[in-house]
């Protein structure tokens, strides 16, 4: 292969290019202030509400559980429990 044709098969992909999403639910392993990719995808499901959650905006896990959640109220209802929850929102 010449040099030329090299240059030209390169020049067709630079760094500003995006390669394909992957689609579909991801495998994560949730780390300490990190997650790992297992198995790509674009997005996970949080535990408690089923709701898809978009990688980057992946945010609440838990690490014991290797669990997402989508937003702070997945997170408490898992820890203390829907009826607790309910509670302290009725005694407001």
């Amino acid at each position: 292969m010449s040099a030329s044709f090299l240059g030209s098969l390169f020049a067709v992909m630079n760094r500003f290019e995006r390669f394909p999403e992957p689609q579909g639910e991801a495998e994560i392993r949730y780390l300490d202030g990190e997650f790992r990719i297992i198995r790509p995808g674009s997005y996970v499901r949080c535990a408690v509400t089923g709701q898809q959650i978009p990688l980057d905006e992946l945010r609440y896990w838990s690490v014991d559980l290797q669990e997402a959640y989508a937003d702070p109220q997945a997170v408490l209802t898992r820890v203390l429990g829907p009826t607790k929850i309910e509670a302290a929102d009725d005694e407001d």
